[in-house]
């Protein structure tokens, strides 16, 4: 009688294990340069606002700072486009990757523009204890809060997606609802970069008019990114066969970008805010015309005769 012999082996590790567990690494790195771009924005800011608080004020040396901080927003809203495309591109997707990515944008483009908007603009223009004054610290305040609720409502909208009439789950990857936080903080930033020496080195008088403007402009801000208006997602662009035309068209705006930041990084925040505008006002008329084509014309009642 033969003994059978069995052989107990560990069972094999799955093929470069240790390379897909970084993977899942790779997304984490850019969220996290994201909230340091957000932290250096935010102390950048500071010390130039303390250049304008002393007696002889350095406008040169804080509009530097200034400059500092707005470029610093405009890396965070790159790393905040590569980590969830690449989250995507890679299958690396997880649920406390989503809520970190929100944290960041919280700080990086809700708390830095803020501040920046205030220290840069109506804060050292104004006069402190004024009713414009405590109107810039409520409008401030609102464009953080709107920017926090616009973000738990993606958050809430992508875990809960919609069902559609036919019962299945559809998810709108196309567009987002309300204006993207990052593009909001991206155009103070870009405003801020265009022009950094901060407004109260234009004069008093100038310095209140335009600080007016930048509370017009933030409070408006801040009601499109909890508004509905659609504002296209472009997550899928590059993901079909028209990829290489869209990496050309990326390293020539990056170029233009290197040469002449100041004019295209404005122009294309702009460019993205008045399309969903054109796109609502679009979609508004395009509605109303369909509408009108299926109203039939009601027939003519005529008497009856007897």
């Amino acid at each position: 009688m033969s003994t059978a012999v069995q052989i107990e082996q560990d069972p094999p590790n799955p093929p470069r294990r240790g390379l897909r567990k970084g993977l899942y690494l790779i997304p984490s790195v850019f969220t996290a340069a994201n909230i340091g771009m957000g932290f250096f924005a935010v102390m950048s800011s500071l010390r130039a606002f303390q250049l304008l608080a002393g007696p002889t004020p350095d406008f040169d040396a804080a509009a530097i700072r200034f400059d500092h901080a707005a470029i610093a927003i405009g890396f965070a809203v790159l790393f905040d486009m590569l980590d969830g495309r690449i989250a995507r591109m890679t299958k690396t997707t997880t649920e406390i990757g989503i809520q970190l990515d929100s944290i960041a944008d919280v700080v990086t483009f809700g708390l830095a523009p803020a501040v920046l908007a205030y220290v840069w603009g109506y804060g050292a223009s104004l006069t402190e204890g004024t009713n414009l004054h405590q109107l810039s610290w409520f409008i401030s305040f609102m464009y953080l809060m709107c920017g926090a609720f616009r973000l738990a409502r993606f958050n809430v909208q992508a875990s809960r997606p919609r069902i559609v009439a036919a019962g299945t789950i559809k998810v709108d990857k196309k567009s987002f609802v309300g204006l993207p936080i990052p593009v909001a903080g991206g155009l103070i930033a870009a405003i801020v970069h265009f022009k950094p020496t901060p407004l109260i080195g234009y004069g008093p008088e100038k310095a209140r008019i335009y600080s007016v403007l930048l509370m017009l402009l933030v409070g408006l801000l801040s009601l499109m990114m909890v508004s509905t208006l659609r504002f296209s997602s472009f997550k899928t662009v590059g993901t079909g066969s028209r990829s290489m035309r869209t990496i050309i068209l990326v390293l020539a705006v990056g170029g233009l970008i290197v040469l002449y930041s100041q004019y295209v990084l404005l122009g294309l925040v702009l460019a993205y805010i008045f399309h969903g505008f054109i796109t609502r006002l679009i979609s508004v008329f395009w509605r109303k015309s369909e509408t009108e084509a299926t109203i039939e014309p009601n027939p003519v009642s005529r008497p009856s005769s007897h």
